[in-house]
């Protein structure tokens, strides 16, 4: 048998003898049926079957633990899989290196703030500077709209990004 007396997990769940050899039993034990059983609801025993035999010994463990990441995923988003998974967490990623950008911005003008150089002006990129005798003035209007450019931009990509799995059109592109 695969592995002691009792059936690997494979030959429990299709009801067969598990031979000696069988080429299931060292990675699916039979104290883990579901691990074997998601597995072949997605991709079916033949197809595993064929997989493993294909691949050297040493790399079929970690083709099983692939195996049953995708397999996992499948169930949970049956069209994307680990695809999905995969969007997520680069949107994730880029919605983190955004607010690291904005927060190296802030840290920047707080210290160009405390520290001001006489030849370079002190207006802060995220906090327009305007003056009180006229808040409109043409130097100081280019800046205040280009702050507040900046700030629509900065919250239009933060808000928009968590939502590109949502749009049919952005998931289409994964495929192409």
């Amino acid at each position: 048998m695969g592995s002691g007396s009792s059936p690997c997990a494979s030959c429990k769940l299709l009801r067969r003898r598990c031979a000696k050899d069988c080429i299931f039993a060292p990675y699916f034990p039979p104290d883990d049926p579901h691990k074997f059983a998601i597995v072949h609801k997605v991709f079916g025993a033949s197809n595993v079957s064929k997989m493993l035999q294909e691949l050297p010994v040493q790399q079929r463990a970690d083709a099983v633990s692939s195996l049953v990441y995708e397999a996992n995923a499948r169930v949970r988003d049956p069209v994307y899989g680990c695809v999905g998974a995969i969007s997520l967490l680069q949107n994730q990623v880029s919605q983190l290196q955004m607010q690291l950008a904005v927060a190296q911005a802030e840290i920047l003008c707080i210290q160009m703030q405390q520290e001001p150089v006489p030849s370079l002006p002190t207006t802060c990129l995220m906090e327009p500077h305007v003056e009180k005798s006229s808040p409109f003035s043409t130097s100081n209007a280019t800046n205040y709209n280009f702050n507040n450019n900046l700030q629509s931009y900065l919250s239009f990509t933060s808000s928009s990004t968590s939502h590109v799995m949502q749009d049919p059109v952005k998931r289409e592109s994964l495929w192409t």
